[in-house]
């Protein structure tokens, strides 16, 4: 089993109110440098059809998008032993400084894409932090129980937290 550093900053800015963690980058995410790149993993159509707009596809189009409807993205795991992009085989976990976007944003929400970026959260960050976390399913294309209109419908409730009056 190898051990891999987080290959990618968070995206986040002053004026950012939810704040989505995975766990860590798939293979195809390190390999393309950015969150979610497998083009069967569903969060940028789910993101995008939240957020009323197109389907973006470069990383600046997906940079933009987040920033300007005030979402958040980082990943939980900073640097793990992992097989592959299975969640199942991680291993050996050195989270991520979440307080770096906690101190510089006021978010209203931190939401988990899946049950293991919860449960990692719960067991590693939720002790630092405080903040409880809002379990939404998983966008991978392993969770097959949810189509996208159901992964829609569920992640809806980010959009509860996501606007100006909104405060932490």
């Amino acid at each position: 089993m190898e051990r891999f550093t987080h290959p990618v900053e968070p995206v986040y800015n002053s004026s950012s109110k939810v704040l989505i963690l995975g766990t860590f980058p798939s293979v195809k995410s390190r390999e393309g440098r950015f969150f979610y790149h497998h083009p069967q993993n569903r969060f940028w159509k789910v993101i995008g059809a939240l957020c009323g707009d197109e389907m973006p596809h470069t990383i600046e189009e997906k940079k933009e998008m987040l920033l300007m409807n005030r979402i958040a993205v980082w990943d939980v795991i900073h640097s793990c032993e992992v097989t592959g992009s299975s969640d199942s085989s991680i291993r050996n976990v050195i989270v991520n400084d979440i307080s770096v976007i906690l101190d510089t944003a006021e978010i209203g929400l931190i939401a988990a894409n899946g049950a293991v970026a919860e449960r990692l959260y719960n067991k590693y960050i939720y002790p630092q932090t405080g903040r409880e976390i809002y379990k939404l399913p998983s966008t991978s294309p392993a969770n097959a129980t949810y189509t996208l209109e159901k992964l829609v419908l569920e992640w809806s409730y980010l959009l509860n937290f996501n606007n100006e009056d909104t405060k932490g």
